[in-house]
């Protein structure tokens, strides 16, 4: 394999597909995920207003789309991402079915976050009156902060995981130039460079994030 500049610049433009499409995902998954973690909390059997209803029907919707294989959701939104951004093919396309493969898991992250704040913690304020909206925001969110960046490190890890799945139906990043520059032209090494620049991003994210819930989790200090 010849690293010339053609090559170079295709590197850099994927990379920069990759992180566009990663990020705007995550950031939308997580615009998605949040409410619907707290509200599987809330309406739990346990939880702040219990109701097993909502919180039954929401969870088997949410695990029902988890189910649902990456590359086959992908095929399935066709219609819905043709509609939201006009093409099916590049990054921009790839972006809807990324969220919504996403935000099902985060929901479920946020859930298991939300799920170690101590219950006395949380008895506490509603002994003191607290609402519902106050125990979220002032208690369940701040106490959870050190897990939900723990949960968006592996998020946004498996968000660029499906992100690189995409190359095979025509979405852009560095999937597609391991699949079709490296994989159907026999180019072993661009595919083993692709890859290594998605560990090195992986590894970047895990260290920012985890970095991040040392320094707010008050327990450590």
């Amino acid at each position: 394999m010849i690293f010339d500049s053609a090559t170079v610049n295709m590197l850099i433009e994927g990379i920069g597909e990759t992180l566009y499409m990663v990020f705007l995902s995550s950031a939308l998954s997580y615009l998605i995920g949040i409410p619907l973690g707290i509200i599987l909390v809330v309406t739990d059997k346990d939880g702040i207003r219990p109701l097993p209803i909502v919180q039954g029907l929401l969870g088997l919707a949410i695990n029902l789309l988890r189910a649902v294989p990456f590359i086959i959701l992908l095929i399935m939104v066709i219609p819905i991402t043709k509609a939201l951004v006009g093409t099916l093919v590049g990054a921009k396309a790839i972006v809807p079915p990324l969220v919504i493969a996403a935000a099902p898991y985060i929901a479920r992250m946020v859930e298991s976050s939300f799920k170690e704040v101590d219950a006395g913690v949380i008895e506490a304020a509603k002994s003191m009156g607290a609402s519902t909206f106050q125990i979220v925001w002032k208690v369940l969110l701040p106490e959870a902060k050190p897990s939900l960046l723990v949960g968006a490190a592996i998020s946004i890890t498996t968000i660029l995981g499906y992100s690189a799945m995409a190359g095979f139906v025509g979405g852009g990043g560095l999937g597609a130039i391991a699949i079709n520059h490296g994989y159907y032209r026999y180019e072993a090494g661009l595919m083993f460079v692709t890859a290594a620049i998605l560990v090195i991003i992986v590894q970047i994210i895990q260290e920012v994030m985890m970095r991040l819930s040392r320094a707010t989790d008050r327990r450590i200090r």
